[in-house]
């Protein structure tokens, strides 16, 4: 009876409850998710679900445009940088040349004085690996290439072609009804033209002489192909040495 009415009156310092603690530490420091309200911890996520929605449709947008733009890029040519790069160089270069002609300067020679040592070693080389006559591949590409260097060398007179159009009309550019005109002759500078371009393809084509791979009148020394190219290189070589040795095997007085 004593000791339970001790215990009773005696404070507990050593005991500490751990529903205690957890009441103690909510009461003293509130948490920052305690302290907001259920609105407005829903408007914050809305917000934050809007703003990764909006992201989501401007990359959806952006990748759409990257789309479209690589199948219009599939497309074009395979050289269309190329040309595109070409054709604004030579805006540019134009545009400058009107500009040293306003000077009153050289374009030309202030182009040259730009360049390096490099850059016109680079163009000499150039120049010297372009060959302007291929060879015979077909006849389409043989006619293509007379056709446009005869339309190369031509110059017409559009003093004379203005004469004509004014003199016929409607009948300068002709249709399925238009009737010929028999009457009319060529000037004696165009037939003389043609008659020299003709004399001179057959000038031209009396001085060619197609280049043969076996000479039928030579001596056959060789086995086989492999063979007939060693013996003409060392014919090269030492052939001024081993002519006489030669000719005296030929006689069948050699010693």
């Amino acid at each position: 009876m004593i000791y339970s009415e001790f215990r009773k009156y005696r404070p507990n310092r050593g005991v500490v409850k751990r529903q205690d603690v957890a009441r103690a530490s909510c009461s003293t420091e509130p948490s920052s998710s305690g302290s907001m309200s259920a609105a407005e911890r829903r408007a914050q996520r809305m917000a934050k679900l809007q703003e990764l929605s909006l992201k989501r449709n401007e990359a959806r947008k952006l990748n759409h445009q990257e789309v479209v733009e690589e199948d219009r890029r599939n497309k074009l040519p395979a050289n269309f940088e190329q040309k595109r790069k070409r054709e604004e160089w030579k805006e540019e270069d134009e545009k400058k040349r009107k500009e040293a002609e306003e000077r009153g300067e050289d374009y030309d020679r202030l182009r040259m004085l730009e360049w390096t040592a490099e850059e016109v070693e680079k163009w000499e080389r150039k120049k010297k690996k372009k060959n302007s006559d291929p060879g015979f591949s077909t006849y389409e590409a043989a006619g293509l290439r007379q056709y446009q260097a005869l339309t190369k060398k031509m110059k017409p007179n559009m003093e004379h072609y203005q004469q004509q159009k004014e003199k016929m009309g409607e009948k300068f550019y002709p249709d399925m009804n238009t009737l010929v005109d028999v009457t009319r002759k060529d000037p004696e500078e165009a037939v003389d033209k043609l008659v020299a371009d003709v004399e001179k393809q057959i000038d031209k084509r009396a001085k060619f002489s197609r280049r043969r791979g076996f000479n039928d009148d030579a001596d056959i020394d060789y086995i086989n192909e492999r063979n007939m190219r060693f013996n003409k290189k060392a014919e090269r070589f030492y052939g001024k040495y081993t002519a006489e040795i030669k000719q005296n095997l030929e006689r069948g007085t050699a010693v």
